[in-house]
C-alpha cells in the first residue's frame, strides 16, 4: 500500500509524460515537443480548431477519443478536453545557459529545492512575464519540469531556458566568477524596495518550508527581506518571489 506521500509521488510520475489545457499544449505544440494530441471527442471551438491547424502544420497525428479517457490519463485534472504527449523536457547546463544568454545584464532566478509543483509553475509564469533571462534548478531533492508545472506556468516553460545543475553551490560559484551579484531572501536583511537591481544578478528563492540553505547563503552578496506586519511571518514561495521579480522589473523599467 502506498503512503500519502507516495501516492503523490506516483500521481506525479504517471502525469510526467502528458500535458493537458488547451494553454499549456499549444506552447509545448508550437515548441516541438508534442508527439501526439488527444482531443475529446463532440469537443468544438476556435481554440481546438486552431490546435488541429497548428498540429497539421506540424504533422501531429491527433486523435479523437471519449472524456473518460482523458479523465484516466490526467487523473480527473482539469484537462479542457485536450492532453497532449511530450518529448521529455530538454534543460540546459548552466554552460549553455550563459553562452544563450544575450542581455548584457541578465536576471537569473535560483531555485534551490522548491518541492510543490504549483509553486514552479506559478514563479514561472510571473518569470516569463517580467523578462527573466534564465533558471536554475537542482537536479536532485527539487520539483522538475512536470506536466503540473507546465499548465500551471500556462505554457511559459515552453518559453524559459532552464538549467538544471547538479550542485548549487557551484553553480552560484560559477555565477559569481561571471560577474553575477548573488541576492537571496530572509526575514532579516536589506528591504527589497531599496534593492539596487542593475548589473548582473541572479536571485535565490528558497525551499517552502526551510527557506535558503546556509551553505548558499554564503555565497549570498546581499540578504533581502519583504516587510510584513502582524502575525504573518512569511509569504508563499511563488507570491514572495513574484514581488521580488516585479521589483526588478519596475527598477528596470525606471532606469530606462
Amino acid at each position: 500500500m502506498l503512503k500519502n506521500g507516495d501516492r503523490s509521488k506516483s500521481k506525479e510520475k504517471i502525469l510526467e509524460d502528458f500535458i493537458f489545457g488547451y494553454h499549456a499544449s499549444l506552447a509545448a505544440l508550437k515548441s516541438g515537443r508534442v508527439n501526439k494530441i488527444f482531443l475529446q471527442e463532440n469537443i468544438k471551438s476556435k481554440r481546438i480548431d486552431e490546435l488541429k491547424s497548428l498540429a497539421k502544420s506540424h504533422v501531429v497525428p491527433v486523435k479523437v477519443v471519449p472524456k473518460t479517457m482523458l479523465d484516466r490519463l490526467t487523473q480527473k485534472a482539469v484537462h479542457q478536453g485536450v492532453v497532449v504527449t511530450t518529448s521529455p523536457y530538454a534543460y540546459l547546463e548552466l554552460e549553455e545557459l550563459l553562452q544563450q544568454t544575450k542581455n548584457p545584464e541578465p536576471f537569473y532566478l535560483v531555485l534551490d529545492s522548491l518541492e510543490d509543483p504549483h509553486n514552479l509553475g506559478s514563479i514561472l509564469r510571473t518569470a516569463d512575464a517580467v523578462g527573466v533571462d534564465g533558471v536554475l534548478l537542482p537536479k536532485h531533492r527539487s520539483v522538475g519540469v512536470t506536466s503540473t508545472v507546465v499548465k500551471t506556468s500556462t505554457g511559459a516553460v515552453e518559453h524559459l531556458p532552464i538549467a538544471r545543475v547538479t550542485n548549487l553551490m557551484q553553480a552560484v560559484a560559477k555565477l559569481k566568477q561571471e560577474g553575477f551579484w548573488i541576492f537571496g531572501t530572509d526575514m532579516n536583511g536589506t528591504d527589497y524596495r531599496k534593492w539596487q537591481v542593475q548589473g548582473k544578478i541572479a536571485l535565490i528563492i528558497g525551499n517552502e518550508s526551510r527557506g535558503m540553505s546556509q551553505l548558499l547563503r554564503k555565497e549570498v552578496d546581499e540578504v533581502l527581506t519583504i516587510p510584513m506586519v502582524d502575525h504573518v511571518q512569511s509569504l508563499n514561495a511563488s507570491v514572495a518571489a513574484g514581488l521580488l521579480m516585479y521589483e526588478v522589473f519596475r527598477g528596470r523599467t525606471i532606469a530606462k
